[in-house]
């Protein structure tokens, strides 16, 4: 059964992380331009002025969030920013979406057309320093997550319904043409976020299904978790044992009760720790 963690609704709920060394979760609301999170039972908030979407942990008290224009360290204790680097900063069009840190400390972040328009995503890996596109023509960027041993990395352009992968080399980078994972067309399904457990298994939310779906390493689907957000947005694994399995969902276009806010769920399977981002 699917709980609520936090009731406060999300017109665009996405990026969860669970940060490890404060045992806390943090996701954004896109279209409000804002990071959430709670500790201690309490709600917190932090206001931006421009999109925010995606964040990778660099120490305790930092992270490095991806907005519409830059990559940015920023502390959460004393709210001080620090520019990294530009994310197409000369690009109005344009801002980022799905992103997440990989096994080597690099942080791989995806961008998209404000209004989706067709193709005008990229995807881009920052590692050490140094920003580098990996992937362009992409419309909707998403599902960017990666295999245990740090091998493979997966995305999705949810626009044609499908995860690709590809193998990387030994510093994280691809060294391979992309190969399709998953095809979810004949569905209909609309892959969004994903995370990869511990086992190798890929967990997808699905825009506009209500689930979250597990899948095989080899693409073969497995289970569902169902939740009562119809737009289910990102999965996280978190908790002390990395068995809760957490989940932003996006109330914009819908009405009801249930969209927009963030859930949470107790599965058997265990997630793996969201590595440090090395700058």
């Amino acid at each position: 059964m699917t709980n609520i963690f936090d009731e406060r609704p999300c017109t665009l709920g996405e990026g969860p992380l669970w940060h490890p060394e404060r045992q806390q979760l943090f996701w954004f609301d896109i279209l409000n331009w804002s990071l959430l999170s709670r500790e201690n039972g309490t709600t917190k908030a932090w206001e931006f002025d421009e999109y925010v979407s995606a964040a990778g942990w660099v120490g305790k008290s930092e992270v490095m969030i991806a907005s519409a224009s830059q990559l940015f360290l920023f502390n959460l204790e004393t709210e001080a920013r620090m520019k990294l680097c530009d994310l197409e900063a000369d690009d109005p069009v344009t801002r980022s979406n799905d992103g997440r840190a990989d096994p080597k400390g690099g942080f791989w972040i995806g961008t998209m057309g404000i209004n989706a328009e067709p193709g005008k995503g990229a995807i881009y890996r920052y590692y050490r320093g140094e920003l580098r596109r990996l992937y362009t023509g992409i419309t909707i960027t998403n599902a960017i997550c990666f295999s245990p041993d740090g091998q493979k990395a997966y995305f999705a352009d949810t626009a044609t319904q499908t995860i690709q992968q590809v193998v990387l080399d030994g510093n994280g980078w691809p060294s391979a043409t992309p190969t399709l994972f998953a095809d979810l067309s004949k569905e209909g399904h609309n892959p969004d976020g994903a995370v990869v457990d511990s086992d190798g298994h890929l967990w997808n939310a699905q825009w506009g299904a209500n689930r979250v779906a597990r899948y095989a390493p080899n693409g073969t689907f497995v289970e569902e978790v169902s939740f009562r957000a119809r737009q289910v947005s990102c999965p996280a694994f978190g908790g002390a044992d990395l068995q809760t399995l957490f989940a932003t969902s996006a109330s914009v276009g819908l009405n009801g009760d249930w969209e927009g806010k963030t859930y949470f769920t107790q599965v058997s399977a265990r997630g793996q720790a969201e590595p440090r981002v090395i700058l």
